[in-house]
């Protein structure tokens, strides 16, 4: 395989659509959402 570098860096806002992705609690108890980066529509510059 080939690996590609992602566009999206971290700290990006991004638009998905809502039932994208798969909702995990952290160690934290704070929210994160897992999210390939096809399901990505857009980033807010």
């Amino acid at each position: 395989g080939k690996i590609i570098p992602m566009t999206v860096k971290k700290g990006d806002k991004v638009v998905y659509a809502k039932y994208s992705g798969t909702d995990i609690k952290g160690d934290n108890d704070e929210d994160y959402l897992i999210l390939s980066e096809k399901d990505i529509l857009a980033t807010i510059k």
